[in-house]
């Protein structure tokens, strides 16, 4: 929705949860690492040693004003350039929530970063500059905000004083924003004007646009409720380490340790190993020392079962009654990383899904996106660095998985070269219909 001319959209009344974790995108330039700074710097969340060190970088830098995006732009690299390489990941709090920022780069050449930083989010925000508009990079950063189950987007129309806090540039970045969320199936967009130099709309509501009488970016932030991360699919615990103790004293204890990936899970329940399919019941549930009856995402815990079965790094124990998908053959969207190479049908790679690795190999490249148009174009081209395409992919060894839409930790994996070691791409597991071999 687009606030007094454009009002925050819809809050939920309940309660929000302790922790949002959200990511800065759009395109280089547009002042996500200065909004970041600001942030901070407004709510109160940087120590006066830092202030002076912030100050004295920026004279160093050559600026005559504090250069808030130092203080999220710290590698050398970053600062002699003016702009962001890497994700930057900072840590605040307010006595209403807490936050996990990532700050990721706007260049094209470093849109895998982005994916990197936007992976865990439950929110993204978008930056645009109120003089360009909306432009390629900001339709690519938010198809795959939308790609990576982000609920919620907030669109940013930054640098509003260098339009002399005009309504129209805005309401028409407002209005071309919504559409293009209508069509990546967002519901859940808001806007607002800011100006992240001047701090105007960022935690304080700004004199210069009393037209606008939606929420401040740091009010949003705090309200907006973001609900669970793994979906309701019933329990998933991929397993990372099997527990058995030399000691005589306990000698008798086989533990399964892992993170919760989705839940919940209690003692009593009964459980399947996959892809085994042996099946037993929770006898136990630990955590640091102490027994729990209960567990869910995402708690890092061990699991004991009633029964000696057969469980490895690798396995996953699940519901009895809403086990995942157990296959080898996946169709996917993935995001290629690789400046070295391309994708292309036939070749082979390791996947590494959830605690487990197996070998796969690329069947198709069934379509990529047009990102000035978001159609998927058939034209079978390969895909090349920060390029976008659904792909089919048959796996050596079974996987157990869930539709990324449903639950985004058993959904997601990356792809590994075997030669280079590199993360060539990110991909999230969709439906499909085609037969296993």
């Amino acid at each position: 929705m687009v606030g007094s001319e454009a009002t925050a959209s819809d809050a939920a009344t309940e309660a929000p949860s302790e922790l949002l974790r959200f990511a800065t995108a759009g395109s280089v330039d547009d002042g996500k690492s200065t909004l970041i700074g600001r942030l901070l710097y407004d709510s109160k969340q940087i120590f006066q040693d830092q202030l002076e060190a912030l100050e004295r970088a920026s004279v160093e830098h050559g600026d005559e004003y504090v250069n808030l995006a130092l203080l999220t732009d710290g590698l050398r690299a970053e600062r002699e350039q003016g702009i962001t390489i890497d994700v930057a990941y900072r840590y605040f709090a307010t006595p209403k929530r807490k936050f996990i920022i990532a700050d990721s780069p706007g260049h094209v050449q470093y849109t895998r970063n982005m994916v990197t930083g936007a992976s865990t989010a439950d929110l993204a925000l978008v930056l645009v500059d109120a003089r360009a508009g909306i432009v390629e990079q900001t339709r690519r950063h938010a198809y795959l905000s939308s790609l990576l189950g982000i609920r919620h987007l907030v669109l940013c129309v930054n640098k509003m004083d260098l339009v002399g806090y005009a309504v129209e540039p805005y309401r028409e970045i407002a209005a071309e924003f919504l559409d293009l969320a209508s069509r990546l199936e967002v519901h859940a967009v808001t806007c607002i004007p800011i100006s992240a130099l001047n701090g105007d709309n960022i935690v304080e509501r700004s004199d210069c646009m009393p037209w606008y009488v939606g929420p401040t970016l740091l009010e949003h932030l705090e309200r907006v409720e973001v609900g669970q991360r793994t979906g309701d699919v019933g329990g998933r615990f991929p397993v990372q380490l099997v527990i058995r103790p030399m000691r005589n004293e306990f000698h008798d204890y086989r533990g399964y340790a892992g993170e919760m990936a989705g839940g919940p899970m209690r003692v009593g329940d009964e459980v399947v190993v996959l892809p085994s399919g042996r099946r037993s019941r929770i006898e136990g549930i630990d955590n640091a020392g102490a027994s729990l009856d209960e567990a869910v995402a995402p708690m890092s815990v061990t699991l004991r079962l009633a029964d000696q079965i057969d469980v490895g790094r690798g396995d996953m124990i699940a519901s009895a009654d809403a086990p995942p998908r157990v296959g080898r053959a996946l169709e996917a969207m993935v995001c290629w990383m690789s400046d070295r190479a391309e994708l292309q049908p036939g070749r082979r790679y390791v996947l590494k899904h959830t605690t487990r690795r197996v070998r796969a190999m690329v069947d198709a490249v069934v379509c990529r996106l047009n990102v000035d148009t978001l159609a998927l174009d058939t034209d079978e081209a390969p895909l090349r660095l920060n390029d976008i395409g659904r792909v089919r992919l048959r796996t050596t060894e079974p996987l157990c998985y869930d539709p990324y839409r449903v639950n985004r930790a058993t959904g997601s994996f990356i792809l590994i070269d075997e030669a280079t070691n590199d993360t060539v791409a990110a991909g999230m597991i969709e439906e499909h219909d085609f037969p296993e071999v």
